[in-house]
């Protein structure tokens, strides 16, 4: 099967490494996962996996290596504060091999940032200026300190509204590749029911990601078939029999529009 243009455009992964002791206790929901996927897929850029890691200086140094080196672009959100548990910067300055620095414009902008709200400028405040050697900053418009880029590392704060601005600020800065599309096939059938008809479409469109959700809505069961690619009519292809395999088994099939361009 001819594939299309946009199929055969080199695609382009992405790893998120959350930090944090206060995500894996349960204290804290994290809510930038949904925002930082939503933000990179709209730019061709596929979050391929998301890592969750405490505030261990050896854990995240791991985590860091292990992602960089396999995937395009990182990004990290959480521990760049000030207090002593934020680790984040000087485990990826160990985890690059880069020396640990106070970034002068990153100290020029908190100094001015706390002398304008006529904060002290104390050791624990300047310590947000702390990046890796040669590091580029992610400005910050909401509360002044940084985040940094070096090499294909991205590092943010793990405040949401922090966060989606300084993902903001990234998104048109990253080269995507292709975008992957996304269909569905709403049905009442139950998932033992389709299994076997499901597994089978899916050995025959290797190159298509079929998810199974089950939902209730109003009270009735729904169950709800995405199916993923980056070829346009392959994706067609596997909708319609999937759309074709629920009829067989008499139930009521309704076709979804693209759902994502993730």
């Amino acid at each position: 099967m001819a594939q299309n243009n946009k199929s055969q455009q080199k695609r382009v992964t992405a790893a998120l490494l959350i930090i944090g002791d206060e995500i894996l206790s349960g204290q804290t929901h994290d809510k930038n996962l949904p925002y930082i996927a939503e933000s990179v897929n709209s730019v061709g850029v596929q979050l391929a996996e998301v890592r969750v890691v405490p505030d261990i200086k050896q854990e995240i140094i791991d985590a860091v290596n292990a992602l960089r080196h396999r995937y395009d672009y990182v990004f990290t959100t959480g521990g760049i504060g000030p207090t002593h548990d934020d680790i984040t910067a000087e485990s990826v300055s160990e985890a690059v091999g880069l020396k640990l620095i106070q970034n002068p414009e990153a100290r020029r902008r908190l100094e001015e940032h706390y002398k304008f709200n006529g904060t002290e400028i104390n050791a624990a405040r300047m310590s947000m200026a702390n990046t890796p050697e040669g590091a580029e900053l992610i400005d910050n418009p909401i509360s002044t300190a940084p985040g940094f880029k070096i090499e294909n590392v991205h590092v943010m704060a793990g405040v949401p509204r922090i966060m989606q601005a300084m993902m903001d600020n990234i998104t048109g800065s990253l080269e995507g590749g292709a975008t992957k599309l996304s269909c569905s096939v709403l049905c009442n059938l139950g998932e033992g029911t389709i299994a076997g008809g499901l597994s089978d479409i899916q050995g025959k469109f290797p190159e298509i990601d079929i998810g199974s959700y089950p939902h209730y809505a109003r009270g009735d069961y729904r169950l709800s078939l995405v199916i993923r690619g980056f070829d346009e009519t392959e994706l067609e292809e596997a909708q319609q029999a999937v759309f074709d395999m629920i009829t067989d088994l008499g139930g009521d099939p309704i076709k979804g529009k693209d759902t994502e361009s993730a």
